[in-house]
């Protein structure tokens, strides 16, 4: 089986808090019935529709996969541990917190025993769009809960306005929301598990409010910590692309693409390798063959691919997300000149 990219279809999930219209990233996606809040673009229940595995969900494709398409780090299947989405948010988010993966591994082994550290990157975003993370200084538990029972809890957090482009990395523990007017493309651990504080008084369709988790939220939440906020780019290197890093952790690694010509993106045979197109249309090429590609798709690139070449018919943006090896990502990186302090800035342990 010649290792080629294959492309994943997305999955769209409703939200309360979600959108009626998905354009321009999905302009066949207007007029929904019911709001989508997010578009799950690396779920396990997605279907790949090419390639060698097409009809296949992701997740079977992932467990069927030759090991040298997953990468030497790879070996065992085990689960995809990347989960790629488009949030659409139409409404602000429940303020809400997501558990380590220590206390994940103690407390939730029937939803999956991982934890959510994620990151955000801005696709688009209106004047005035706001985020939330982390909590000001002087936020103890008690305010918390004093502002939790005078429905005043935005004031102890933290507020970003936010324009396309623009880069947050939310560690778990990290208590946030986001608000309307934006799209973003989160990348997260493979984890669904979210502690609501707040959710606005809101109602679901049949009238109840949803489900808060403030006893769990409080055991997990950092006070007196300033992790994670806004992220500033990384450029680096790249043939006929500007390229930069976005933030890496142990759990992933993200950089954004931009191209007008044809550039080359090598692909580490330790790793397989996740292309999400933001903007443009053009083709993805290797060595044995090529495919058209639009916005809002996501690629899996095979570790034994060994390159991909962009072939842009329009201006493209894209985002590439791997599983990095730290260790080794903060050494090339150092080799090339840029200091540990700034490396500080955007690779998190």
């Amino acid at each position: 089986m010649n290792p080629e990219p294959f492309r994943i279809e997305p999955m769209f999930v409703p939200r309360i808090w979600g959108a009626r219209s998905l354009a321009p990233l999905y302009p066949e996606k207007s007029n929904l019935q019911e709001p989508i809040g997010e578009v799950w673009l690396t779920g396990v229940d997605c279907k790949v529709v090419s390639g060698p595995f097409t009809g296949k969900t992701f997740g079977e494709a992932w467990r069927e996969m030759p090991p040298e398409w997953r990468g030497t780090r790879f070996t065992e299947p085990g689960d995809f541990p990347i989960l790629i989405k488009f949030i659409f948010p139409n409404d602000k988010l429940s303020i809400q917190v997501h558990p380590d993966d220590a206390y994940a591994v103690a407390h939730e082994q029937a939803a999956g025993g991982c934890g959510k550290t994620e990151m955000w990157h801005v696709v688009s975003a209106e004047p005035g769009a706001l985020v939330l993370v982390g909590l000001k200084p002087g936020a103890t538990k008690e305010k918390f809960l004093r502002a939790l029972q005078e429905n005043t809890l935005e004031g102890l957090f933290v507020p970003h306005p936010v324009q396309a482009g623009d880069t947050f990395f939310v560690p778990a523990g990290t208590p946030h929301t986001i608000g309307p007017g934006m799209v973003l493309c989160e990348v997260q651990e493979y984890s669904d598990l979210t502690y609501r504080v707040y959710d606005y008084r809101r109602v679901d369709a049949q009238g109840k409010p949803r489900e808060l988790h403030i006893e769990k939220a409080l055991e997990v939440m950092k006070f007196g910590s300033r992790d994670g906020g806004k992220v500033n780019p990384l450029p680096l290197h790249a043939e006929g692309a500007s390229r930069s890093l976005l933030a890496a952790c142990r759990h992933f690694a993200t950089e954004r693409w931009e191209c007008s010509v044809k550039c080359e993106i090598p692909v580490d045979p330790a790793r397989f390798e996740v292309l999400v197109i933001l903007d443009g249309t053009g083709s993805l090429a290797w060595p044995d063959s090529a495919t058209r590609y639009l916005r809002g798709e996501c690629w899996i690139v095979p570790a034994s691919q060994g390159r991909v070449e962009v072939h842009p018919v329009t201006p493209t943006a894209l985002v590439r997300s791997f599983v990095p090896d730290l260790a080794a990502l903060r050494a090339e990186l150092h080799r090339g000149g840029i200091s540990a302090a700034v490396l500080s800035q955007i690779i998190f342990d």
